[in-house]
């Protein structure tokens, strides 16, 4: 398994602490926190810096290259602050996930904890999902969901929600891993019958 990540990648430390084998972390950004997480515990690092590139296409390309030099079997971006080509998703079609801070498809591209106390929502959350071309789209297979409370601001919001992603994350990862994952008709099903929704009162 592979990790792009761009910051701090406390959705990847969650995968590392839960003893998934993460093969290497690859960055899009030398400062990021969370290769030092990465490297301190002996899992290979790699950066592709996006400057470096004036296309998306030539830095996918870059990118895709640093990913299949580890032979992953699971790509999975944590906090990974690019928009990717179709041509790199469909190069990873079907083993390339996704976490989004949001019930999707509601809320979907970025503000999402701002949106949802805009709207009103009773309910928030966070859904792990297959990447596909489309922005926060693709199957879904699993989602974990929290109240908003009276009072919630985006920070506390948001702090709650993560709690979430660190639990369902590296738990979809691991089913795919264990070859549990069944996309049918667009929808994912999980051999075993497990639960594919978290609620956190």
């Amino acid at each position: 398994m592979v990790i792009l990540i761009s910051g701090r990648g406390s959705n990847m430390q969650a995968m590392v602490e839960a003893g998934l084998p993460v093969a290497a972390v690859i960055s899009n950004r030398a400062d990021a926190a969370g290769l030092k997480y990465a490297a301190a515990r002996g899992i290979a690092t790699d950066v592709v810096e996006h400057r470096d590139y004036a296309a998306r296409e030539a830095f996918d390309a870059a990118l895709a290259q640093a990913v299949d030099s580890y032979h992953p079997e699971l790509v999975v971006l944590a906090g990974f602050m690019r928009i990717l080509t179709a041509g790199f998703v469909l190069r990873y079609q079907g083993r390339l996930l996704n976490i989004h801070p949001s019930l999707l498809p509601s809320f979907p591209g970025l503000d999402t904890h701002g949106r949802a106390l805009a709207a009103g929502v009773k309910l928030h959350g966070a859904t792990v999902h297959f990447v596909t071309a489309e922005l926060d789209h693709g199957p879904i297979v699993m989602q974990a969901a929290v109240p908003v409370l009276p009072g919630d601001d985006d920070v506390s919001l948001a702090a709650r929600v993560l709690a979430q992603e660190h639990r369902i994350y590296p738990q979809a990862a691991r089913w795919f891993l264990e070859g549990k994952l069944v996309i049918e008709g667009g929808v994912v099903c999980v051999k075993g019958d497990h639960p594919q929704q978290l609620y956190a009162p």
